[in-house]
């Protein structure tokens, strides 16, 4: 049923990439290293960690900057964020990138080709800029396209919105530079990689990496004490992202079980819905239990500051993990990128 409207959206999205190819709609460069992470699917792929893990590797030599839409933030415009930024400003995940790393210049703005230069003028000395989710984006030209897609949902066996998640076409996966696969499992063999390469069949000699989650100790959102979870805790997950699963996974393994709250993909949490989190918590006949949430969702929690301070509210930080060693190899890539700019 949901087929035409899958259709039409088709049509549109393929004569926007036509017009783009074509050059009769403009797309604009700028004179430095400018790396774009994304996806063809609406959310889910790890794109958050993805950006983490590049800036974590890259900051060492050079000034790097994040620009992100800021999904759902009461603001318009380009914000830069500083040292009393909340999530309502920014966005959960521009949120969870300056929360992690001080100094790392953060900022948002509906319009990349607008933002950019208004991100250089306030912070001249910036090297190198990610792109968070601007795959899509096609007014910037971003030079390096990192395309993400999820093991357990490759985007060669999806669907354009609505009969699918797809916002872009499949083919679309060619204006890439690099392809990883992510939340693929820990013990993936290689002739499974090399199978799941065949099917995505990037363009020329597009290399494809493969990452799973690996999951940090949770902390506490407000004191950040690290916790280590036993098999006889029980959770209160409470959780607003587009794809839950590998993280009930994840407490299935590890705790006595659990309970869940969910809510809609970056979720703004409410007094009241903080109210029903804890009473949901207290009721819950459990000697050892903990309220557990990802560390996107603690961006738009920690709002309520001093009323969490004395209840097991932890987050569970995530980050890829490359496979087979890839690693080194994935950097180098990302750094070659680079210094082809000097």
């Amino acid at each position: 049923m949901l087929f035409p409207f899958s259709f039409m959206h088709r049509l549109v999205v393929s004569v926007r990439n036509a017009l783009f190819d074509a050059k009769l709609l403009k797309s604009t460069s700028f004179n430095l290293p400018m790396i774009c992470v994304g996806n063809l699917a609406m959310g889910g792929t790890g794109k958050t960690p993805m950006i983490e893990w590049l800036v974590k590797s890259l900051k060492t030599d050079w000034k790097v900057a994040t620009l992100s839409r800021g999904y759902k933030r009461k603001t318009k415009g380009y914000v830069l964020a500083h040292a009393g930024t909340t999530a309502l400003e920014i966005g959960d995940e521009p949120m969870q990138f300056h929360w992690q790393f001080s100094g790392i210049p953060v900022a948002v703005g509906e319009e990349r080709l607008v933002a950019v230069p208004q991100l250089l003028f306030d912070r001249p000395d910036t090297q190198v800029i990610l792109l968070d989710d601007a795959f899509q984006h096609r007014s910037i030209s971003a030079g390096y396209n990192i395309l993400l897609t999820e093991y357990s949902n490759l985007f060669t066996r999806d669907f354009l919105f609505p009969s699918g998640d797809l916002r872009d076409t499949r083919k679309s996966h060619r204006r890439a530079q690099i392809m990883v696969v992510t939340k693929c499992p820990p013990d993936l063999s290689r002739s499974e990689s090399q199978r799941i390469i065949r099917e995505l069949n990037p363009a020329g000699d597009i290399p494809v990496f493969f990452t799973t989650l690996k999951y940090g100790d949770p902390y506490h959102i407000i004191s950040r004490d690290t916790l280590k979870l036993e098999h006889t805790d029980w959770a209160l997950l409470v959780c607003g992202i587009a794809n839950p699963d590998p993280l009930k996974k994840k407490l299935t393994q590890t705790c006595a079980g659990y309970e869940m709250m969910r809510y809609t993909d970056h979720h703004i949490f409410s007094s009241q819905d903080w109210e029903e989190i804890k009473q949901h918590w207290e009721a819950m006949p459990h000697e050892r239990k903990r309220i557990i949430t990802t560390e996107k969702d603690a961006m738009r929690l920690m709002k309520f500051g001093d009323a969490m301070s004395d209840i097991p509210v932890y987050c569970w930080p995530i980050e890829h993990e490359f496979l087979f060693q890839q690693a080194d190899e994935f950097l180098g890539h990302i750094q070659t990128f680079i210094r082809s700019f000097r």
